[in-house]
């Protein structure tokens, strides 16, 4: 039976079966190095959870919830291994405790962050995701899709996690509007939301200070299918 295990600390030894996972599913600019970790970790905001299986992290997820914009963002998902459920067993036990959140905080969700991959925009060695079928980025954004995740009308753009300063691309900043008939959300809430979220990555390069000024002219943004 999976468990749903909360990871506090780079010293619980689950934390370096985790990360070992993150690098061997993810781009080496989306994960963040092992000692950069420990502040992240002793933030009460941060949620890391792993699915264990006979003491083994065969999944992952990290998320937070923000109360000043009465918005989740889920920083990543990883499903370690096929034909376990652990997909939907992370969305669950998420959803779950995103909705603990908010009661705490005494707010309603206004809807959910996620940087999406966009398999177009990736090249062919970047679409291999550790082998495992199940984070293809073809199968990942179909999932989101099905489960309400719309993207964002912007070129989007993200420093990297690798504190270099380099400029991400290959995603699409997505939203799941907790009213479905939602059609478009306001500029400003994205470009708060986003200041706030990497204010942690001192270096950012000029394409992501480019595109939060062009945020920053626009009223409304639209929510299109994925």
């Amino acid at each position: 039976m999976l468990e749903y295990y909360r990871i506090q600390s780079v010293d619980d030894p689950y934390f370096a079966k985790m990360h070992k996972l993150m690098g061997e599913v993810f781009p080496a600019e989306e994960v963040l190095a092992f000692d950069l970790w420990r502040e992240p970790l002793q933030d009460p905001t941060i949620q890391v959870y792993v699915a264990l299986l006979d003491g083994e992290v065969v999944g992952a997820t990290e998320y937070r919830y923000r109360p000043e914009f009465r918005v989740a963002m889920i920083d990543f998902t990883i499903i370690g291994r096929p034909s376990l459920g652990i997909g939907r067993f992370l969305l669950t036990e998420r959803e779950k405790d995103l909705a603990r959140l908010q009661r705490e905080s005494g707010t309603e969700s206004l809807g959910t962050f996620a940087e999406i991959y966009n398999p177009q925009e990736l090249e062919g060695a970047n679409l291999s995701f550790g082998g495992i079928q199940p984070m293809h980025p073809v199968v990942r954004r179909e999932v989101l899709s099905h489960i309400g995740f719309r993207k964002l009308d912007v070129d989007y753009v993200h420093p990297s996690w690798d504190h270099e300063g380099k400029a991400v691309r290959g995603l699409d900043l997505g939203f799941r509007p907790a009213d479905d008939s939602v059609s478009s959300i306001p500029s400003s809430l994205v470009v708060g939301f986003l200041r706030w979220y990497y204010s942690a990555l001192p270096n950012k390069p000029q394409e992501w200070t480019d595109m939060i000024a062009s945020l920053e002219q626009r009223q409304d943004i639209a929510l299109l299918p994925l």
